[in-house]
């Protein structure tokens, strides 16, 4: 039977690709220059996840960033997230740098991987699984192999559509990428489209996607439930959502996941 696996990306404002990360998209590529304070909308955010998350009888996944564990008030948000039952933390990266988008880097990617867990480990304790997701979904086929060294188990990098295959490295092939996943033994996690368009994250909100997203989302199976976290590294059906910690900001703070 299908399932669905509801995750959440937990970026701030300033670790979006025009403001840092991306060697062409940013203002300041490597991001040398950018604070890492938390705003108050994703603080409200924050807040407005946390209820949503009451209501719910779902599993959810926090990709967390480590750069975020670093200042004690976003920490402690974050952490406050965590404690509440079916919440899991994966891997974002350390300080959102795109790493699919820039020339090949083992030895740095395997860094921040390593800089990431420790962090998220010391602030998650077992919380933590070891499920990857690459920021700004920019994901490489020479990522997997790095990914399988470091014990991930999980990638939930791909959004299979031909309209952002500019994010799959140099190749420009989702395909290249999956196969480059299962080779490295992961198992990949993409995101779910229809119609061969985006549904996920920036598709909820703009303009010409977010109509077919909502449909899309309105008819997904029945999320995972506390417990059932496991399904996520078996091989079966999963429908994979995700969408941005801070779009609980949207709509004076009424904003939550179109599911039905």
């Amino acid at each position: 039977m299908s399932r669905t696996w509801l995750t959440v990306d937990t970026d701030d404002r300033h670790h979006r690709p025009a403001v840092q990360g991306h060697p062409r998209r940013s203002e300041d590529p490597d991001g040398a220059g950018v604070e890492r304070v938390p705003t108050e909308a994703w603080l409200q955010a924050c807040s407005n996840l946390a209820a949503w998350l009451d209501r719910q009888q779902a599993a959810v996944t926090l990709f967390v960033i480590g750069d975020q564990l670093t200042h004690p008030t976003s920490r402690q948000a974050l952490q406050e997230l965590a404690r509440r039952p079916g919440v899991t933390v994966g891997c974002h990266g350390f300080h959102h740098r795109a790493w699919g988008a820039w020339p090949m880097d083992v030895a740095g990617f395997a860094g921040t991987l390593d800089a990431s867990m420790a962090s998220l480990q010391d602030a998650f304790g077992d919380r933590v699984r070891p499920w990857f997701r690459a920021p700004s979904g920019y994901v490489a086929p020479w990522m997997a192999a790095v990914l399988a060294e470091r014990g991930f188990t999980v990638d939930s990098s791909v959004n299979p559509s031909a309209l952002v295959r500019r994010k799959s490295g140099p190749g420009r092939s989702w395909k290249a990428v999956q196969e480059a996943m299962a080779q490295a033994g992961l198992v990949e996690r993409p995101w779910m489209t229809r119609f061969g368009l985006p549904t996920c994250g920036p598709a909820l909100h703009l303009p010409v996607l977010r109509h077919n997203a909502r449909r899309a989302w309105s008819k997904v199976p029945a999320p995972l439930l506390p417990g059932e976290e496991g399904l996520v590294e078996e091989e079966g059906a999963i429908t994979t959502l995700y969408w941005h910690l801070d779009d609980h900001a949207k709509k004076g703070g009424r904003w939550t996941p179109p599911l039905a």
